[in-house]
């Protein structure tokens, strides 16, 4: 074993546009097998430490030579005491192979994040979370992500073990099929945000898909974060009554966004801020992929989730993020201020709402809450396209569903995500038909706000509400059911939310 210093006089700043990262001193190995030990085998341990105030990404070059098989990485850092409200250290970790570390990811071999303090990438097989894959000679990177770093600064030590040998084949990936069996066109039930092992989740693909079914869920998006190693392991798990799209959750240090449904292998960069001016191009990349671009939990409290790149290039929105918090509470009244400015504007695109689990591990539940589509049939292309045009509802489970219309006094009609193209005095009737919501109310919300509330539906949980309006007093409607609040004022947590439906002519 040869142990090695990186500490302050070995790091090199380099520069790309407005991306800055610090890649360290390069870590050296023999130049093959013959000169190796009888184990076949070569580690290396390299020590430093990161400053406060660190670039978010610290490379750590390997120069691997000839005949490798398997490339193996530990990690370890110190976590010191800091004083309440100061962050502490956090190092994420991820692979770039002997194409590179370039914005886009040709190179990439994949991020296990804070997950994990160890992984191996071979030929044949590799970590949860990387990618397998030959083991070609030439400098590989280590890529640390200094999450958080205390005031004391981040004392990492890494140990990399080579070991020699003739490689394995690399499986073909098998995916899943993108359409399932589905009942023509009908509400179909989702859940496109949750984690297995990987990434940072806990649960496998077969126990996920086996939750998914029992939460009455037609279909589900894979979604780990900043890595679409997962891609290649749900083919088992689909079947006639589950859709299972893929997907990554871009993590940035400003907030993360969801590449929902894009084709099998796609992987979408996460290097960059909004100050960079790099996400539009990564939007296009997910859209030229056949993904939709959905932010989540946009106000979200933990370091880096807050969204901060705009909504420009955004399909739709994850207004509810798990069990209903203020955070969603925040979301949902931000999502329903751009509803109304997509009135006042008056060029007919609205940003589409929609709800996930963003389940883990247990006891996160999948499918709480879950996104109820109208879609053409159970394919990727007609439930993309159903939450694109924002024909859906939220629900807090399988329990709650939902019918919900407006309609004119000429048998005009239009439901959720549609418009009721009728004169700005028309009288209008918004019905609202629940079932599984015990004791929630019923509220109208507006472009005014929350004009009119029900009062609790029947133990039952099922009942039929009405209000009457015209387009010259409410612009779009749309429904809220509301669990009776604790105290006075508040609202109360959601049981479920539709979409708008827009009245009048323009």
């Amino acid at each position: 074993m040869c142990e090695d210093d990186h500490g302050i006089g070995r790091r090199a700043l380099f520069v790309t546009s407005a991306a800055v990262a610090l890649t360290l001193g390069t870590v050296s190995f023999s130049d093959g097998p013959a000169a190796e030990a009888a184990d076949n085998q070569e580690t290396r341990t390299v020590r430093g430490t990161l400053p406060p105030g660190s670039p978010d990404f610290v490379y750590l070059p390997v120069d691997v030579p000839a005949g490798v098989r398997e490339i193996k990485v530990a990690y370890s850092y110190d976590k010191p005491s800091v004083p309440a409200g100061t962050q502490g250290n956090a190092l994420d970790i991820g692979l770039f192979d002997e194409r590179g570390t370039e914005l886009g990811g040709k190179g990439f071999r994949g991020w296990s994040g804070g997950a994990r303090s160890e992984f191996f990438v071979r030929a044949d097989d590799a970590t949860p979370g990387y990618l397998p894959g030959p083991v070609r000679p030439g400098t590989w990177h280590i890529a640390l992500g200094p999450y958080t770093v205390a005031p004391q600064g981040l004392a990492y030590e890494i140990t990399i073990t080579l070991t020699y040998g003739e490689q394995g084949v690399t499986p073909t990936p098998v995916y899943p099929p993108s359409r399932a069996k589905g009942r023509g066109r009908a509400w179909y039930r989702g859940d496109c945000h949750m984690h297995s092992w990987y990434s940072d989740g806990r649960r496998t693909p077969a126990e996920i898909a086996a939750l998914a079914r029992a939460a009455g869920l037609d279909f589900i998006n894979s979604s780990e974060h900043n890595t679409h190693s997962s891609h290649a392991h749900w083919a088992d798990q689909a079947g006639d009554d589950l859709l299972i799209m893929l997907g990554e959750e871009v993590t940035t240090r400003n907030g993360h966004v969801l590449a929902l449904g894009t084709e099998p292998g796609t992987f979408v960069d996460w290097r960059y801020r909004a100050r960079d001016n790099r996400w539009a191009r990564f939007a296009r990349e997910i859209h030229r992929a056949g993904g939709l671009v959905v932010p989540a939990h946009p106000h979200a409290t933990c370091v880096g989730c807050g969204w901060k790149f705009g909504f420009a290039e955004a399909d739709a929105v994850e207004v509810w993020n798990g069990p209903f918090t203020p955070d969603d509470e925040a979301t949902l009244a931000e999502w329903d201020n751009t509803l109304v400015a997509s009135v006042r504007e008056g060029h007919g695109r609205w940003l589409p709402a929609m709800g996930n689990s963003d389940a883990h591990r247990d006891p996160d539940a999948i499918g709480t809450p879950q996104t109820v589509v109208l879609a053409d049939d159970l394919t990727r292309e007609a439930v993309q396209e159903g939450i694109r045009v924002g024909r859906s509802y939220v629900a807090e489970s399988k329990s709650v569903s939902l019918a919900f219309g407006v309609s004119g006094g000429h048998g005009e009609h239009a439901g959720i995500g549609e418009r009721l193209r009728v004169d700005r005095d028309t009288p209008v009737t918004v019905r609202l038909e629940a079932q599984g919501a015990p004791r929630c109310s019923v509220r109208f919300v507006t472009d005014q706000g929350a004009l009119f509330t029900s009062d609790p539906l029947p133990v039952s949980g099922a009942g039929t509400v009405e209000w009457h309006t015209t387009p010259s007093y409410a612009a779009y409607v749309r429904a809220e059911l509301r669990h009776e609040a604790a105290v006075g004022p508040v609202p109360g947590v959601l049981a479920a939310f539709t979409n708008p439906i827009f009245l009048g002519r323009s």
